[in-house]
Protein backbone atom coordinates (compact mmCIF):
# COMPACT_ATOMS: atom_id res chain seq x y z
CA UNK A 1 0.00 0.00 0.00
CA UNK A 2 1.15 3.41 -0.67
CA UNK A 3 1.19 5.90 1.88
CA UNK A 4 2.78 9.26 0.22
CA UNK A 5 1.62 9.28 -3.48
CA UNK A 6 3.39 12.12 -4.34
CA UNK A 7 6.53 10.57 -3.63
CA UNK A 8 5.55 6.63 -4.12
CA UNK A 9 6.49 5.92 -0.57
CA UNK A 10 5.26 2.34 0.47
CA UNK A 11 3.51 1.33 3.90
CA UNK A 12 6.62 -1.07 4.08
CA UNK A 13 9.58 1.64 3.50
CA UNK A 14 7.98 3.63 6.35
CA UNK A 15 7.36 0.68 8.56
CA UNK A 16 11.77 0.04 7.29
CA UNK A 17 12.53 3.46 8.82
CA UNK A 18 10.72 3.31 11.59
CA UNK A 19 12.30 -0.55 12.47
CA UNK A 20 15.96 1.36 11.78
CA UNK A 21 15.04 3.93 14.15
CA UNK A 22 12.76 6.82 12.88
CA UNK A 23 10.68 8.21 15.99
CA UNK A 24 9.35 11.25 14.44
CA UNK A 25 7.70 12.75 11.28
CA UNK A 26 11.04 14.53 10.75
CA UNK A 27 12.67 11.62 10.71
CA UNK A 28 10.17 10.16 7.68
CA UNK A 29 10.96 13.42 6.14
CA UNK A 30 14.42 13.39 6.25
CA UNK A 31 14.77 9.86 5.33
CA UNK A 32 11.75 8.76 2.65
CA UNK A 33 10.56 12.33 1.86
CA UNK A 34 7.33 11.26 2.77
CA UNK A 35 4.99 14.25 3.92
CA UNK A 36 7.36 16.78 1.74
CA UNK A 37 4.73 18.16 -1.16
CA UNK A 38 1.19 17.88 -0.15
CA UNK A 39 1.09 17.07 3.63
CA UNK A 40 -1.99 14.57 2.53
CA UNK A 41 -0.38 11.72 3.84
CA UNK A 42 1.30 13.21 7.17
CA UNK A 43 -0.96 11.99 9.66
CA UNK A 44 -1.15 8.24 8.18
CA UNK A 45 2.90 8.66 8.00
CA UNK A 46 2.38 8.91 12.27
CA UNK A 47 -0.10 6.23 12.60
CA UNK A 48 3.07 4.20 12.14
CA UNK A 49 5.68 5.77 14.60
CA UNK A 50 6.23 4.40 18.10
CA UNK A 51 2.69 5.22 20.15
CA UNK A 52 1.03 5.24 16.66
CA UNK A 53 -2.08 3.51 15.72
CA UNK A 54 -0.40 0.90 13.45
CA UNK A 55 2.91 0.69 15.36
CA UNK A 56 2.89 -2.89 16.50
CA UNK A 57 2.76 -4.15 13.01
CA UNK A 58 6.08 -2.41 12.22
CA UNK A 59 7.51 -4.15 15.19
CA UNK A 60 5.52 -7.94 14.16
CA UNK A 61 6.98 -7.23 10.81
CA UNK A 62 10.64 -7.09 12.02
CA UNK A 63 9.71 -10.76 14.06
CA UNK A 64 8.66 -12.32 10.85
CA UNK A 65 11.72 -14.48 9.39
CA UNK A 66 10.25 -14.24 5.84
CA UNK A 67 10.49 -11.59 3.65
CA UNK A 68 8.15 -10.91 1.30
CA UNK A 69 9.56 -9.79 -2.58
CA UNK A 70 10.36 -6.45 -2.95
CA UNK A 71 7.70 -3.57 -3.77
CA UNK A 72 8.36 -2.18 -7.13
CA UNK A 73 9.57 1.07 -5.49
CA UNK A 74 11.14 -0.66 -2.72
CA UNK A 75 15.18 0.34 -1.54
CA UNK A 76 16.19 -1.51 -4.95
CA UNK A 77 15.84 1.65 -6.84
CA UNK A 78 17.69 4.70 -5.69
CA UNK A 79 15.73 7.55 -3.58
CA UNK A 80 14.67 10.55 -5.69
CA UNK A 81 16.63 13.68 -4.34
CA UNK A 82 13.73 15.11 -2.84
CA UNK A 83 15.37 18.83 -2.92
CA UNK A 84 14.27 19.13 -6.81
CA UNK A 85 10.41 17.80 -6.06
CA UNK A 86 7.95 20.76 -7.34
CA UNK A 87 4.51 19.31 -6.76
CA UNK A 88 1.51 21.51 -7.42
CA UNK A 89 -1.24 20.28 -5.31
Amino acid sequence: MFICICNAITERQVQEAVRGGAASLADLQGQLGVASCCGCCAETAQDYLPGGRYANQAMIASVSAARLDHAANDSLIPAPEFGRLVCRA
